[in-house]
């Protein structure tokens, strides 16, 4: 099955071109949307440990190391998935601050989570804030309906609508 191409928009990766697979699995997050959220929180990234759960082709990621994330993991189970983010790593030269895995592990300062629309998986994504660090940030990609849990530990920072996308962006509070 053929790939489609996706262009990073931001840092020192701007412009560049990566795959992303072919298959009803995957929707990758839109140029515009990255760039809403990638500016929102730039200053948020650099040095941190970066989670892209659901991660497709691995652009969110990907974007997070071009503006200087220390290290990002990218969770996915699709293997057609992990074989383009395993090539778009190589083409960009992170496959050294990179892991690929099938379940969160350890403590992130950032969790991008963008499901598959038709099946959002919200069990999924309510688990991932166990792994968030305190005064972490949690960015949500969702569709209108369903409509995602109320996280009672998060603060809701930004909620915007792009087309199809609701891009909720959240930050754990102190306990």
């Amino acid at each position: 099955m053929a790939n489609n191409r996706l262009r990073i928009v931001s840092g020192s990766f701007g412009g560049l071109f990566i795959d992303a697979p072919k298959n009803s699995s995957t929707h990758p997050m839109g140029e515009r949307e990255r760039m809403a959220i990638f500016n929102r929180l730039r200053d948020e990234i650099s040095g941190k440990h970066v989670l892209d759960a659901f991660a497709g082709s691995g652009a969110i990621g990907i974007e997070a190391l071009s503006i200087g994330a220390e290290h990002v993991d990218f969770m996915e189970n699709n293997a057609k998935a992990i074989a383009c983010i395993k090539n778009n790593l190589v083409k960009t030269k992170c496959s050294d601050k990179a892991t690929i895995l099938r379940a969160p592990s350890g403590e992130y300062d950032l969790i991008f989570a963008d499901p598959p629309y038709d099946n959002p998986q919200y069990d999924i994504v309510s688990a991932l804030l166990a792994h968030l660090k305190e005064g972490g940030f949690f960015v949500l990609s969702h569709p209108e309906n369903p409509e995602p849990p109320k996280f009672d530990q998060l603060e809701l920072l930004s909620d915007k609508k792009y087309a199809a996308a609701h891009i909720k962006i959240f930050q754990k509070t102190q306990k």
